[in-house]
């Protein structure tokens, strides 16, 4: 549930400036179209304006229901491929140095960064454009809107990476639906309005764009950091100067005394405690324990032990760790490398 709410979210206040800058031809192609019946079937005399938000709609709808069926067959591989913890992490990692690029490229940093964007083969293109048209006044949204699937923006790329990483045909469905469904309000402004809008504002958007692929990027880096098990990532650091600032979240680390039988409690917010001290050689039972848990701590993974395990939304789990050397740390995570936390052998 969480994950498909961020994927609302990230539609909503960025997906859709990003994916009208990608796919904004194909919808030009389909208001041109209607601009065109507009004036063929009005009266000489009648001065009524374009009925633009019909065909708008259609284009948004018939690629809400292409993403949709998108989403279900990448879940779909997903789940035929399993996963494992670090072919994600090497996934995500991917992700974040592509979108981080595409950002540099659009802020014209340097030449090289041009090999970041994703061009749709002028093939592709040129078929889309020769197809939809004598098509009839539905006909052609409905095409073109379908056809946006095959020319995905930057973020709606990270979306689908989510969305093969779910391993679950229905899961990576409502992944790419709700992304898809936050951008239509966006798309549908700015479409609308798109005539009014100078080439001053339209450069603004383009920046923020930008600045927002530069964020998500640095984010999808530091994911497959965590889902890598790597010691060093901005969670984990982010995390460290937190416990640092709660007195009682550093006692209780200090104060977790080394034991066999470890129970950790996987919370909306977090796993908890974050740090638990295991008897070194020998091997530990942790028991994960949720309490109507509904985020991404649900999908608990210990990358350095390529375990992966779907929670409950209440109850218990128990792994088998085997035994450790003193010193050793292990470190899991969510599966989107959200929330992390480390075992420590004594």
């Amino acid at each position: 549930m969480f994950d498909i709410w961020i994927a609302f979210i990230t539609g909503l206040t960025t997906g859709g400036l990003s994916c009208m800058a990608v796919q904004g031809g194909l919808l030009a192609s389909s208001l041109a179209r209607q601009l065109e019946q507009d004036v063929q079937n009005r009266p000489l005399t009648k001065r009524a304006g374009p009925h633009l938000a019909t065909p708008i709609a259609i284009f948004l709808l018939a690629k809400l229901a292409a993403y949709t069926l998108l989403g279900f067959l990448l879940g779909a591989l997903g789940s035929t491929l399993a996963l494992t913890p670090l072919m994600r992490a090497i996934l995500q990692f991917t992700i974040g140095v592509f979108m981080i690029g595409n950002a540099l490229r659009m802020f014209n940093v340097h030449p090289i960064f041009r090999y970041f964007n994703f061009e749709t083969p002028s093939f592709v293109t040129r078929f889309i454009r020769k197809s939809s048209k004598g098509k009839t006044s539905f006909g052609s949204p409905i095409f073109l809107g379908a056809m946006t699937a095959l020319i995905p923006c930057g973020i709606a790329q990270s979306m689908m990476a989510v969305a093969l990483g779910t391993a679950n045909p229905l899961a990576g469905a409502a992944i790419l639906f709700a992304f898809t469904l936050g951008t239509s309000p966006v798309f549908f402004a700015l479409s609308y309005s798109a005539a009014r809008l100078g080439a001053v504002m339209e450069k603004y958007f383009m920046r923020l764009v930008a600045v927002t692929l530069l964020i998500l990027g640095v984010f999808a880096i530091d994911t497959g950091l965590n889902l890598s098990g790597a010691p060093f990532s901005l969670t984990n650091a982010l995390e460290g100067l937190s416990s640092l600032a709660d007195p009682a979240v550093a006692l209780s680390a200090s104060s977790n005394a080394a034991a066999a039988n470890l129970t950790l409690y996987a919370k909306d917010n977090g796993y908890s405690p974050r740090v638990l001290n295991a008897t070194a050689n020998q091997a530990v039972k942790l028991a994960v324990v949720t309490q109507n848990t509904t985020s991404c701590a649900l999908a608990f993974t210990i990358p350095q032990l390529d375990i992966a395990k779907d929670l409950p939304v209440t109850g218990k789990v128990i792994l088998d760790i085997p035994a450790q050397p003193e010193g050793q740390v292990i470190r899991f995570s969510c599966s989107m490398g959200m929330y992390t936390g480390q075992i420590v052998f004594q």
